[in-house]
């Protein structure tokens, strides 16, 4: 790493998963005009997220982090972002209920728009093109003219960043996350799924409200109820968007990436001494870093050591990424060394990503596995002393049908019927809500010296 960060310090170091841009003159050209755009999100913002997360690294908050694969531009609706805001919504409610203990609410939305992938072309109907990697480098239509990576995008996917951030503080500030609203609509889920179990659930969070209520504490009187705090993140994969985005905080000097308020480095460009890690170094936002199969413990070390090397507590969130067999096997290794080494971290399970199919054509991800994963994920946590602080999901507030099962099950033959996603498979507005059901009953059983739970899901 160089000695001395500068905002564009990682342009001197190898770099993964970066597009091949044609025209460079028109990539610096957009690049300089989004450097003198105003900032998406605020320094304070990003410090005040820091704090939140410091508490759920000590164990007295949890991080539910979650939201769409990849943004697009052609489903930039204020519907599409009014339903994804209320499932998150009450996924919150939910969690803050089985945990006993605030919810940072964290969504993977204003800037969630580039992909990593696997390989850097595709084939179809032997046609060979670039990897479609996100709408804000190329468009998913598999023609020669979509797939070249246009720099115009990414000043859309500004312009369409500013106008979701717009839209979610009013959301969060101005009634829409009103707590008796949100219940209302949590019982709406319920009496869909017709399960006693999570009507049981839903009746002592009604009975909760109802006491808080008769003590006059309710969204009329107390503020905290009828708004919320919260945040977006997004993958650091485009880094020229991001040095765009860097400004320096006028009242500390230090820099931030403006682009969101966390955002975080992927399983595949992780690697010391390159760019990416370069960059993340150096903002002083709160940074996440997936950590795969191919992390080994004292690679992870060092890592910790390149990204936080003041130990802050908040600062570094470890999402683990692994599928619901491999658990068992990686995950403990990374945790005795980060108690050993004394690191501060926030652990965060992304149950998403290990435990992709391919089913009738169709990329999957069944929602057996996904509670599996997240199942050993909190079971490694509690045999090695240390708090399971979060969970990270691909997810929707519309009624896709991209996963299979949930208490409203999903056959593999109905993937077809509303398969909507530009990458990955995302959780469906109800499995989302029942995922959050089922890991707020385990965190309850655990906080009350009960047994966990079995992970089954209703009307099995």
């Amino acid at each position: 790493m160089p000695t001395t960060w500068k905002p564009d310090s990682w342009r001197a170091l190898p770099i993964e998963q970066v597009p091949d841009y044609p025209d460079m003159a028109a990539l610096a050209a957009v690049e300089a005009r989004l450097a003198s755009y105003p900032p998406l999100v605020f320094a304070g913002e990003a410090r005040k997220l820091k704090k939140s997360l410091a508490k759920v690294a000590a164990g007295e908050a949890f991080l539910l982090q979650g939201g769409d694969c990849a943004e697009s531009f052609a489903e930039h609706g204020a519907d599409n972002i009014r339903d994804f805001f209320r499932v998150f919504l009450q996924m919150a409610v939910v969690l803050t209920y089985g945990a006993a203990q605030p919810v940072v609410k964290v969504g993977r939305i204003a800037g969630q728009f580039a992909k990593p992938r696997s390989k850097p072309t595709e084939t179809i109907d032997g046609v060979e093109l670039p990897s479609y990697r996100g709408d804000i480098i190329n468009g998913m239509d598999f023609t020669p003219e979509s797939r070249i990576p246009d720099p115009q995008r990414q000043e859309m996917a500004y312009r369409q960043s500013a106008a979701t951030l717009n839209l979610l503080r009013a959301f969060a500030q101005g009634g829409y996350a009103n707590l008796d609203n949100v219940h209302k609509w949590t019982l709406g889920f319920v009496k869909g799924t017709q399960s006693s179990r999570y009507q049981e659930y839903a009746d002592r969070i009604t009975e909760s409200l109802a006491f808080m209520r008769a003590c006059g504490i309710h969204p009329e009187t107390v503020s905290e109820m009828r708004t919320t705090d919260f945040y977006t993140s997004h993958e650091a994969l485009l880094l020229g968007y991001e040095q765009a985005l860097t400004r320096i905080d006028s009242t500390t000097g230090d820099w931030y990436g403006t682009s969101g308020h966390m955002i975080w480095i992927g399983d595949r460009t992780r690697q010391p001494g390159h760019a990416h890690m370069e960059y993340c170094r150096g903002i002083k936002n709160p940074i996440g870093l997936k950590c795969g199969p191919s992390l080994a413990p004292d690679e992870l070390i060092r890592l910790i050591d390149t990204l936080n090397p003041d130990n802050e507590p908040g600062r570094l969130t470890l999402i683990t990424r692994y599928g619901a067999d491999k658990v068992g096997d990686y995950l403990p290794g990374l945790i005795r060394a980060v108690q050993r080494e004394g690191r501060s971290v926030v652990w965060s399970c992304d149950p998403m990503h290990g435990n992709t199919i391919t089913l009738n054509s169709y990329k999957t991800r069944p929602f057996d596995r996904i509670l599996k994963e997240v199942g050993a994920f909190f079971d490694v946590h509690a045999a090695e002393g240390t708090h399971p602080g979060g969970i990270h999901v691909e997810m929707t507030g519309r009624d896709v049908t991209e996963c299979t099962g949930g208490a409203v099950a999903i056959s593999g033959e109905q993937l077809s019927d509303r398969y909507h996603s530009h990458c990955d498979p995302r959780l469906n507005a109800d499995q989302a809500l029942e995922l959050a059901f089922l890991i707020a009953e385990r965190i309850k059983k655990t906080r009350e010296g009960r047994e966990p739970m079995e992970w089954a899901i209703a009307g099995e």
